[in-house]
């Protein structure tokens, strides 16, 4: 993803020098230790322990200081629902308070709060807090915000509270105003995921279940906003420990809240389904029996996709929809046990391992529907068209609907390119956008390896508030020559040689910041020596559990730092040694995954000089 200023106001706005930056939406940066990466081995079943975290069934499971504080009257908006708590914002010298009992299963040796926090505030100061919320369990305060941390929408806030496994403590809220000038702490969707075993398989790494094939078809309404059909998938256990479950990630249900799914899956079969966790964007599913090494075996159920209202990855923008991260695909068990770590919105949490996708979508003939892989249009029933996408060992799976306006050419390599535009895009920036497609996508795969995707569809809007998203053989993006070949420059990192980009940020969007700069012919020439430090815990490779707490220094050290440390390594190593490090290391990795660690012995293994001073020096661990 390349990030820009949140709900920027027009493109025209975004200068080359702006785009250069992309910085997120400035988010309080809470002093708090990071959440562990959340997982669920064997001996775990993962639970949700906060009652009515959506506020929708009244205050019997809280305490609230007054009967106002939960609430669903106007004024402010809920995250998802109908309720909400709504502490302070009066104006006048006050405490509110919301408060529960939770019970933390001492079998899982992992838990992680999260909730979403919205504030507005009448205080003009930029340097008091005058108003202050405070968030605690037990005796111990998680983070605190005041109107100094005013946002324009929720933000979402996650805690590692893993020493309380076994005990039953109070989950705490608490607001104060002063006498003057209200500030508004809003709360919705708060959750807390008990996983992670205390035994996980830690001595069988390999990644499983593998070599998946996802079989889909769907149909949509008029609008392209609702699709609704059969799923199913195929997969091997490539582990010698037995597979008993799997995982399907419906990751979009972030979107929503658990009463109100955007993603349903019913009618599960080739396995049991069991509760939804991780704020319901992972369903477990109990096989019949236990799978061993090298057996293959297959899940089906029923899909039913809701687009949202919202310029956004998944969401719909008027007429334009699109639809990332909507298909369910199978989490990844590994020597960590199941990587079940919830969603963001500052970056990525996918991680999966590359697959074969055959999806028919039965739509409207008025609407174009770009996907990824090769698509072909066949006549449906009457004013419908069906169109089918193919794509061969491709992590995700994504697609929009509209009534796009569509360009199409050719790279002088031989890559088909397609330009989706909706209303508003002009012709010349369309036009623009083909040519830096072409441009890019053969400038990285002269680099890295041929580009191996078939087609490349770009999908533009400048409404969206992210900037630029990247699915394989599929990008959403502003009119941005720079973000455009960020976004490109993610077929390789990520797509082609995958990673953990809940744990591994930096090795997709550094990456392909730096591949950018490549491309665009910047050299990075004194970059590192403007980086600052905003404390020992920040270092390039930090976790998105991390990176949520710190929202604000995301995108200046994973993007700006990261590539400029690639920069710096590459001067030190020599242009050649780097060229040819990067090139091996994309064919060594290719449809497979990446670790930092495998990186860092991969640079060290191409030249003669110790890079130890180097890594710590950057902050690179791992």
């Amino acid at each position: 993803m390349r990030p820009t200023p949140h709900k920027a106001a027009g493109v025209a706005a975004l200068t080359a020098a702006a785009l250069a930056a992309f910085f997120l939406p400035a988010v309080p940066a809470a002093a708090h230790t990071a959440p562990a990466p959340v997982r669920a081995a064997a001996d775990c079943t993962p639970a949700q322990v906060v009652a009515d975290g959506g506020f929708e069934n009244g205050s019997p499971a809280w305490t609230p200081s007054t009967s106002t504080v939960i609430t669903s009257r106007t004024g402010q908006s809920p995250h998802g629902g109908s309720s909400y708590a709504w502490l302070d914002g009066t104006g006048k010298s006050r405490t509110d308070s919301l408060t529960q009992s939770v019970t933390l299963p001492s079998g899982c040796a992992t838990a992680t709060l999260s909730f979403y926090l919205h504030i507005d505030t009448a205080e003009t100061t930029s340097s008091t807090a005058y108003d202050k919320l405070t968030a605690k369990i037990g005796g111990t305060t998680l983070g605190s915000w005041s109107n100094l941390d005013k946002n324009t929408g929720y933000v979402q806030k996650s805690f590692d509270v893993s020493s309380f496994a076994g005990q039953t403590v109070n989950l705490s809220f608490t607001g104060t105003e002063d006498s003057s000038l209200q500030t508004s702490f809003v709360l919705d969707d708060i959750a807390l995921d008990t996983s992670g075993g205390t035994t996980p398989p830690a001595t069988d790494t390999t990644r499983t279940p593998a070599a998946p094939g996802y079989t889909v078809n769907l149909g949509s309404d008029s609008s392209g906003t609702a699709w609704t059909g059969h799923e199913s998938v195929t997969f091997t256990n490539a582990s010698a420990t037995a597979l008993n479950e799997v995982y399907l990630r419906l990751w979009d249900n972030y979107h929503g809240t658990c009463s109100a799914m955007p993603i349903k899956v019913t009618n599960v079969t080739g396995g049991t389904a069991g509760d939804l966790s991780v704020a319901c964007t992972a369903l477990k599913i109990t096989l019949p029996a236990p799978l061993t090494q090298g057996q293959s075996a297959s899940i089906g159920f029923d899909l039913g996709i809701t687009v949202p209202s919202g310029a956004d990855r998944f969401g719909h923008d008027g007429a334009y929809s699109n639809i990332g991260n909507a298909l369910p695909v199978l989490a990844i068990r590994d020597g960590a046990g199941w990587h079940l770590d919830p969603y963001t919105n500052n970056g990525e949490a996918f991680y999966s391992l590359a697959a074969d996708f055959k999806v028919t979508l039965d739509h409207p003939t008025s609407l174009l529907v770009p996907a990824t892989g090769t698509s072909t249009d066949t006549p449906g029933t009457s004013g419908r068209t069906i169109t089918t996408a193919t794509a061969s060992q491709v992590r995700d799976f994504a697609w929009a609907a509209g009534p796009f306006s569509k360009i199409s050419g050719t790279s002088p390599a031989g890559v088909a390119v397609n330009v989706y535009s909706v209303s508003g895009i002009s012709s010349s920036s369309a036009q623009s956008m083909l040519s830096t497609a072409k441009s890019a996508v053969d400038a990285h795969a002269g680099r890295f390896g041929a580009y191996p995707y078939g087609e490349l569809d770009a999908v533009l809007d400048n409404n969206y508030w992210f900037g630029g998203m990247e699915y394989p053989g599929f990008v959403l993006d502003l009119v941005s020559s720079t973000a455009l070949t960020h976004e490109i420059a993610h077929q390789w990192w990520y797509g082609i040689v995958g990673d953990d980009e809940y744990n591994s940020p930096w090795l997709d969007e550094a990456f392909a910041d730096y591949s950018t700069d490549l491309a665009q012919g910047i050299t990075g020439a004194n970059c590192w020596n403007s980086v600052s430090w905003a404390s020992s815990a920040e270092k390039i490779t930090n976790s998105m559990a991390y990176w949520d707490a710190h929202s604000s220094r995301y995108s200046t050290v994973v993007y700006g730092y990261g590539k400029c440390a690639l920069h710096d390594l590459r001067r030190l190593i020599g242009d050649t040694a780097m060229t040819k490090l990067l090139k091996d290391y994309a064919t060594a990795h290719w449809y497979g995954v990446s670790t930092t660690a495998e990186f860092k012995a991969a640079a060290q293994a191409a030249t003669s000089t110790d890079l130890t001073s180097f890594w710590t020096q950057h902050r690179i661990d791992g």
